[in-house]
């Protein structure tokens, strides 16, 4: 991964927040070339039980909440939308196969990776809540 994609991942989610039962961090992820992503594979990368129960979901699925913009929502709350649609939009135009995987239940942890131009993979990770 270069350091460029690295540093703009950690400067389009440094600060935010994901909302959920528990608010949590996003932290840069990154994995040397290992050919196409797949849940088993994801699995083995992040130390999980083969047996976890992994959910694809698409980029724009996962952030819908977060980058939409209501007529309701203060100054902070308008700013914050801004944040997370820049944030979707770094992610886009740096990476390729863009995907969410959602891993477990209740306690899910969050993989939003696509592929680098180098072939390695990289991306953010969180965590949820959800009971």
């Amino acid at each position: 991964m270069t350091d460029s994609i690295a540093t703009q991942l950690k400067q389009a989610s440094e600060g935010l927040l994901f909302g959920s039962e528990t608010d949590a961090p996003f932290e840069v992820i990154h994995w040397p070339a290992q050919g196409e992503l797949t849940p088993a594979k994801l699995l083995q990368l992040t130390n999980h039980p083969p047996d976890a129960p992994v959910k694809l979901v698409s980029v724009d699925k996962f952030f819908a909440i977060s980058t939409q913009e209501e007529d309701w929502h203060d100054e902070e709350e308008e700013e914050t939308a801004k944040r997370f649609q820049n944030l979707v939009s770094v992610l886009k135009q740096n990476l390729s196969q863009l995907q969410v995987y959602r891993v477990g239940s209740i306690e899910i942890d969050v993989y939003i990776v696509g592929e680098t131009d180098g072939g390695g993979l990289a991306g953010l990770s969180t965590k949820l809540v959800e009971t």
